[in-house]
């Protein structure tokens, strides 16, 4: 799994007092009131997929591409509400935002095993373990969100480890989640860092850049001797010779 949230320079204060106030009414409520009707749809095609998986050992791609969207759906909501990003929440399954990047890789083969240990026991080797330590993890995220707010308020700028931590608590619970869904054979860690094999450096600025540089030895045959033509093509410096 990939998530990144782009880590904005500046924020609206405006925007802020309006999410902040207001948020609930005209953001969190057509918003939950939509994503109901598609949890629904999510949680039939999650019971359908446990017995395709059970039986076949593949999970159906169709079904795993709307589960995704449907997440992602959510992660959009979650961000606003954080004030995580400035903007209005797109509705839709098929929008994309452009500083969310999430992604999911498919996978062609289930573990039966796995698929059926998490229905009948994922509550409790699962649910309980993550959900207790999500619960004060979430109260430690309200908190930021709170001391976060009037540091925009009065600052523009939303503290780097605050947007930070709040994006690990997002990534973490997406994990879990993906896990239950039955979207990855991979037991959830219990941290929200991105993994090595996300492909992100830093959780929420994107993968650090290959640094390029110039080798004066590039292209220079060090095995040069010399010969007649050394006036107009005088050899490449040794190693040695630039110490």
């Amino acid at each position: 799994m990939q998530l990144k949230i782009n880590y904005q320079e500046s924020y609206s204060r405006t925007e802020l007092l309006l999410r902040t106030f207001f948020g609930w009414l005209y953001i969190v409520i057509p918003h939950a009131f939509c994503m109901f009707f598609l949890a629904i749809w999510s949680g039939i095609l999650q019971f359908i997929t446990f017995w395709v998986i059970l039986f076949t050992g593949k999970f159906p791609e169709s079904f795993f591409e709307y589960q995704v969207k449907y997440l992602k759906w959510g992660i959009r909501l979650n961000t606003r509400v954080l004030n995580l990003l400035d903007g209005y929440p797109a509705f839709g399954l098929d929008v994309e935002d452009e500083n969310i990047h999430f992604e999911v890789p498919y996978i062609e083969q289930s573990d039966r095993g796995t698929v059926l240990l998490r229905a009948l026991f994922g509550w409790l080797y699962v649910l309980v373990p993550h959900g207790f330590i999500l619960l004060f993890v979430g109260i430690v995220v309200q908190i930021f969100a709170f001391l976060a707010f009037w540091i925009v308020l009065f600052t523009k700028k939303y503290p780097e480890d605050f947007h930070k931590f709040n994006i690990n608590y997002l990534r973490w619970s997406t994990r879990v989640n993906l896990y239950m869904m039955y979207m990855t054979d991979t037991y959830p860690p219990f941290t929200g860092e991105p993994e090595h094999d996300e492909g992100y450096d830093d959780p929420y600025l994107g993968p650090t850049p290959t640094l390029a540089f110039d080798d004066p030895f590039a292209g220079a045959d060090l095995n040069y001797t010399g010969n007649e033509n050394d006036e107009e093509n005088p050899k490449p410096p040794k190693p040695e010779d630039l110490v």
